[in-house]
């Protein structure tokens, strides 16, 4: 089984911040992949969406996860989902927002420290390791830094995405759905 987890913040105040990134993509994927809505399961503290064996993916199933414990607790759900599911961390993916990225791209990593993202780091501390997939869901002005003005990196993941903004991270489910296998 390949289990999927998109890190975001629970509620209807933070849908559209660019920390909700991995949402707003495994929201994305879950309709390409034609997966059941999303329901909540209150012994993972999450949203899931499951397809059993049949799927292409791993050829025994998916299972798409958004942690509600808000970001800097993700890695309890995923702990407990993992420790019920019998997973290693070979079986999972995690899809993050990253201000080191433009928005519209995205980087592959494995086995490389949180580089400061809460989320992750949750997910290293809950699971004694860093050896798994990410997709970091690139979330900052074009231009870099120096376009959003003094604000910090703190405060600017908690902000709205611009709707052409929020188009370009969407548009990039097509390819971010040929990189998992």
């Amino acid at each position: 089984m390949l289990l999927i987890i998109g890190l975001g913040n629970p509620g209807e105040e933070y849908k559209k911040t660019r920390h909700n990134a991995g949402f707003i993509i495994i929201d994305e994927l879950r309709k390409k992949w034609n997966l059941p809505e999303f329901k909540f399961n209150k012994k993972f503290n999450a949203e899931v969406s499951k397809k059993s064996c049949g799927l292409w993916v791993m050829g025994c199933g998916l299972l798409l996860v958004k942690p509600q414990s808000f970001m800097n607790r993700s890695g309890e759900a995923v702990r407990k989902i993992m420790d019920y599911y019998k997973l290693t961390p070979k079986n999972i993916i995690v899809i993050h927002d990253d201000l080191d990225i433009e928005i519209g791209k995205y980087k592959i990593s494995a086995n490389s420290s949180s580089a400061g993202h809460k989320g992750v780091q949750s997910i290293i501390d809950n699971l004694g390791t860093q050896k798994f997939k990410r997709i970091r869901i690139g979330v900052e002005k074009a231009g870099g830094r120096k376009n959003r003005g003094k604000i910090s990196g703190n405060d600017f993941v908690l902000q709205d995405f611009e709707e052409e903004e929020i188009e370009k991270v969407r548009k990039m489910v097509g390819d971010i759905k040929k990189e998992i296998k």
